[in-house]
C-alpha cells in the first residue's frame, strides 16, 4: 500500500496534458466524433474562445446515437453537460481520483486561478498507479 499512498500524493500538475481541445456549440455530434477519435481522447470542451459551455464525452455521443439522434444534424450544444467536476492544479493523484468516484465522472477539469489548464481522465490516474507498481516490482 506505501506505493499507492506514494502515487496519490503525486501532483495532478504532473498528470495533466497541456492541450485542451474545444470545439463549438454548434458542431455536429459527427464532428465531435471525428475530433475525439483523432485526438485519441474521451472528451471535448465545448464552447466559444474561453468560454465554456460544457463537456461531450464519446459516450455522450454513442447514447445521443442510441436514442435516436442523427449524429451529421445533431449539434454538440444539444447534448452537452453543463455539471463540470473541477480541481485545483494543486490537487493531488488521490484528491483527484475520489472526486471522480464522489461524482461519478471519468473526466476532470483542471484549473489554476480560475483558468482551464487541462483534463485528467481516469485512464491517467490509472498510469500513474500502474507506474508506480511497476517501479515496486523492480
Amino acid at each position: 500500500m506505501r506505493e499507492e499512498t506514494e502515487a496519490g500524493l503525486t501532483p495532478i500538475s504532473v498528470v495533466v496534458a497541456d492541450s485542451v481541445v474545444r470545439v463549438a456549440p454548434d458542431a455536429t455530434i459527427a464532428e465531435v466524433a471525428r475530433v475525439i477519435t483523432d485526438a485519441n481522447i474521451g472528451l471535448v470542451i465545448v464552447g466559444e474562445g474561453e468560454h465554456i459551455v460544457g463537456v461531450v464525452s464519446e459516450r455522450d455521443i454513442v447514447a445521443a446515437v442510441a436514442e435516436g439522434s442523427d449524429p451529421g444534424t445533431t449539434m454538440a450544444g444539444h447534448i452537452v453537460h453543463t455539471e463540470l467536476a473541477w480541481c485545483d492544479v494543486t490537487a493531488t493523484v488521490a484528491e483527484v481520483a475520489e472526486e471522480m468516484m464522489e461524482q461519478y465522472v471519468r473526466h476532470v477539469l483542471v484549473e489554476e486561478d480560475g483558468q482551464l489548464v487541462g483534463i485528467v481522465s481516469a485512464r491517467d490516474l490509472l498510469g500513474v498507479y500502474a507506474a508506480a507498481e511497476a517501479v515496486d516490482d523492480m
